[in-house]
């Protein structure tokens, strides 16, 4: 039986109407995904399935006893109590079943054994609704979102409110409802999370109703899409991915039957206005004016398809390096500058409380590279990158910055955009950027502040009109290295894709954090990762990082088994770029260890020879850059300094043992 059913749903705003004709069936292990521009009414729409607000027409049909759970970015109600508490309070019947087990227990123990009966009913049905391990899982899915186990005891009141949505996620995962509704689970996850989140969702027997602006989230866990536009519901079983292929067919094909259709109606008003004077074709033309009047005209529905539409301009030419950082220390919070009283000299002194997130760091950006920073939440991504951007200082070690470095800022919450006296978006953007009024109205219509929308004032912004701003004032700035603090928070889908269309045309230097997958995908040509305090790179995007990681981890683990099996210790993970140290690389071209004998091989699975495929793919793109950096670095004034000696020297080994790396993982599959 479904779990739900939803029928021609309607819902009014202010007596108009948000949207009608809503209708879907859901049954277990379906993931719907709603897809719909901001105040479509998609978190109205969940609130109604949660039973917090009714519809105003059509009808909803639940499972019988069925459990619904929402979990949006509102945050919880509950005081005075910890966050294990609030977590596993989300299985009340759970909670009252233990009460009532332990008190029939008490009553045996003090010689009632009348009650054997409702003890033994009480512990099957215990055991028939996951035991008494729910509270172990409940608390591995608090883990698996962030939590370290001595926040378990803290009060809710102690948490940031993005902690909090954490935790109000933890409780609806843990209540593991029938039907489960999550609006913008993604919000406040790291990376590592998010991947977590995605491998629980889908192993998860309940039916779930998701909102998400993270592509890459929406095509792993979704199963369909109700597509809410104009009003109006469409039901898509499919991915997500497949169902923009279908939006994008649709589309094309009601373009080619609006013009068929209107090149028809013309060929036909024409014969009217030739030929309804003639007394030979009169009557003919009168058939074509009755002809005209039934046709139904076929259009494109009232639509908001308006989408951000900007380019970075051509910036100018930077140094060969743009960033270099070498043996860097970074502490939070961060160092003062203080002045020796008998010389005046003025050094750097550490906080007495100082924690440091990254020692002895190096890094570089050079020219036209869009490098990704990821790692945990907490680990020093944004404190780097405020560094990197002059906005805080090094606690030791040295920055040194390119020639000609004009660097564009954007922070997580807008923190630099600051705009004295102005009061409406158009006089911050003209403050801010120094342009005249209508250039200032031609920048901010590209930003989707048109007309009586650039007179918004700024008070009354939402956090996506915001980051639009803060978008609009970095174009206009023309700076050739963006500095990018988590740029699509708060923008909808069709504005981050306009904004991945702009990143991967602009020809300057970027370092991005960010936890849209897709836009790390598209924009990388090198990963940083921050590791166990430490900087490790990566050549490529995220999918290219994740593969490389993966390999690492299966190695690990077979180290792990292999030394367990022999009783000695596993070796521990290197500390080099990419994860193991330059020593346990083999040099590239270098002899391979011959392959043990071994029985006749099996033919190989069709999974296999994918697998040998990518590889075989990714080491050729590793060759290729192996050869161009080869090719950059028989410049003479790539070792003219022992400066850049050195650092070239580890970038060449770095890329050889890459192509060694792969050729061994090759070996291994092919085995």
């Amino acid at each position: 039986m479904a779990v739900l059913i939803a029928s021609d749903l309607q819902k009014d705003i202010n007596g108009n109407p948000l949207w009608q004709g809503l209708s879907f069936k859901l049954e277990r292990r379906d993931r719907m995904t709603l897809s719909g521009r901001n105040g479509a009414g998609k978190t109205t729409l969940l609130r109604i399935l949660a039973g917090q607000t009714n519809p105003d027409g059509g009808g909803l049909s639940f499972e019988k006893n069925a459990r619904v759970i929402l979990h949006d970015q509102r945050p919880p109600r509950e005081q005075g109590i910890t966050l294990q508490e609030y977590v596993t309070s989300g299985r009340q019947d759970l909670v009252e079943l233990e009460l009532t087990l332990r008190e029939l227990e008490q009553r045996m123990a003090d010689g009632d054994m009348d009650v054997f009966d409702a003890y033994s009913k009480a512990q099957t049905e215990l055991e028939a609704l996951g035991g008494y391990r729910w509270r172990d899982e409940a608390l591995d899915i608090v883990r698996g979102l962030g939590f370290t186990d001595a926040d378990l005891d803290r009060n809710l009141e102690t948490f940031s409110g993005g902690q909090l949505t954490r935790a109000s996620l933890a409780r609806a995962l843990a209540a593991k409802p029938d039907l489960l509704l999550l609006d913008e689970p993604t919000n406040h996850l790291d990376l590592e999370s998010l991947e977590w989140l995605e491998k629980t969702l889908v192993t998860y027997d309940s039916a779930i109703v998701l909102v998400a602006h993270d592509r890459w989230f929406l095509e792993a866990v979704g199963t369909s899409v109700l597509e809410i536009e104009a009003g109006r519901g469409r039901f898509f079983k499919g991915t997500w991915h497949q169902w923009r292929k279908e939006q994008a067919a649709r589309e094309i094909a009601l373009g080619k039957a609006i013009a068929k259709q209107e090149a028809q109606i013309a060929r036909m008003e024409d014969f009217v206005r030739r030929f309804s004077a003639k007394a030979t074709k009169a009557r003919q033309a009168q058939s074509r004016v009755k002809q005209l009047s039934k046709i139904e005209r076929i259009s494109r529905d009232p639509t908001d398809d308006r989408t951000m539409g900007f380019q970075f301009k051509k910036p100018e030419r930077a140094g060969k390096i743009i960033f270099e950082l070498e043996q860097g220390r970074i502490e939070v919070p961060p160092p003062r500058e203080v002045a020796d009283p008998n010389t005046g000299a003025r050094t750097m002194v550490s906080a007495p409380d100082a924690r440091v997130l990254l020692e002895a760091a190096e890094l570089w950006l050079e020219r036209g590279e869009h490098v990704n920073l990821v790692g945990p939440n907490g680990v020093g991504k944004t404190t780097l990158i405020e560094t990197l951007a002059g906005r805080r200082p090094l606690a030791d070690g040295t920055i040194r910055t390119g020639h000609n470095v004009q660097i564009g800022y954007l922070s997580q919450h807008g923190e630099e955009l600051h705009f004295p006296g102005a009061r409406t978006v158009i006089e911050a953007c003209i403050k801010a950027t120094g342009l005249k009024p209508n250039e200032a109205r031609s920048l901010l219509g590209k930003f989707l502040f048109s007309g009586e929308d650039a007179e918004k004032e700024l008070d009354g912004l939402s956090g996506g009109e915001h980051k639009r701003l803060g978008l609009a004032v970095l174009v206009a700035s023309g700076a050739n290295v963006l500095i990018l603090d988590e740029p699509t928070n708060h923008l909808d889908i069709e504005s981050r894709e306009a904004l991945e269309a702009a990143l991967e045309s602009y020809e300057g230097s970027m370092i991005m954090i960010s936890h849209d997958r897709a836009l790390l995908e598209a924009i990388g040509t090198r990963t940083v990762a921050v590791e166990d305090g430490e900087l490790h790179n990566y050549l490529g995007g995220w999918q290219e990082y994740v593969e490389v990681r993966e390999e690492r981890q299966a190695l690990e683990r077979a180290a792990k088994e292999a030394a367990k099996a022999a009783g000695t210790a596993a070796p521990s993970r290197g500390t080099a770029s990419g994860g193991s140290t330059r020593e346990e690389r083999p040099a590239a071209g270098g002899g391979k260890a011959s392959a043990p004998t071994t029985a006749p091989a099996k033919p190989l699975s069709k999974n296999r020879r994918r697998e040998i495929e990518k590889a075989e793919e990714r080491i050729e793109r590793a060759e290729q850059a192996l050869s161009a950096l080869e090719e950059e670095l028989a410049a003479p004034d790539a070792w003219a300094t022992p400066e850049a000696s050195a650092k070239n020297e580890r970038r060449l080994g770095d890329a050889q043992a890459k192509v060694a790396e792969l050729y061994d993982r090759l070996e291994q599959l092919s085995a």
